[in-house]
């Protein structure tokens, strides 16, 4: 996220209403307005392959996955952010009018090098505060490498990392597939693979 030179509090609602009328994203914490930053080719391969993987998943159950055009409102926390992707299986944001969702079920961050510290630390930390969220995917564009974080009984945290080779597991929706799956067409990340494979 990029800072807004403006030191002013924004109310949510102050924020809100700009947002419906702004040409770019923002995300808001706690008073403060932050510009999302672009993304890359990779960035775009990834959620394409997730958004496919997961809906395709999911096309015959109450979830949805929906892509970065969605806020979750944070109400605890005081924060909208526009996740990757974010699937919710409560009714109340299936039947929404509004351009937020409130109960966010499992979220996915594909990582760059601008974001990768914040999605790690703070965000996720914010994220935690919806009691509704289950598992916390922070998936890398650079490398194979998929680490989920998922709240078990106790309401701890674990994670999980699945790397080349191996199959990812979104628990929270019982969702499975070869980590190659969501990494298709990704330049300078497949080709490698394959290269790699010829070679052996």
């Amino acid at each position: 996220m990029v800072a807004n030179q403006n030191k002013f509090y924004f109310s949510p609602e102050d924020y809100l209403a700009g947002e419906r009328q702004s040409p770019i994203k923002h995300e808001y914490r706690r008073g403060k307005i932050y510009a999302r930053v672009g993304v890359s080719l990779p960035h775009v391969i990834i959620a394409s392959n997730l958004d496919r993987l997961l809906g395709n998943h999911l096309l015959d159950n109450d979830c949805i996955v929906l892509p970065s055009d969605i806020k979750v409102r944070l109400e605890e926390a005081n924060c909208y952010y526009y996740p990757d992707l974010v699937v919710t299986c409560d009714e109340r944001d299936l039947s929404s009018d509004e351009d937020f969702i409130l109960y966010p079920y499992l979220i996915i961050e594909i990582l760059s090098p601008s974001t990768a510290k914040f999605d790690r630390g703070d965000k996720f930390a914010d994220y935690q505060t919806a009691t509704s969220l289950q598992e916390y995917v922070l998936v890398s564009q650079s490398q194979m490498s998929i680490e989920c974080f998922r709240k078990n009984e106790q309401g701890n945290w674990i994670s999980q990392t699945y790397s080349e080779g191996e199959k990812v597991n979104f628990a929270s929706v019982d969702f499975n597939c070869q980590i190659e799956l969501i990494y298709r067409k990704v330049p300078g990340i497949e080709g490698k693979s394959k290269k790699e494979e010829v070679t052996k």
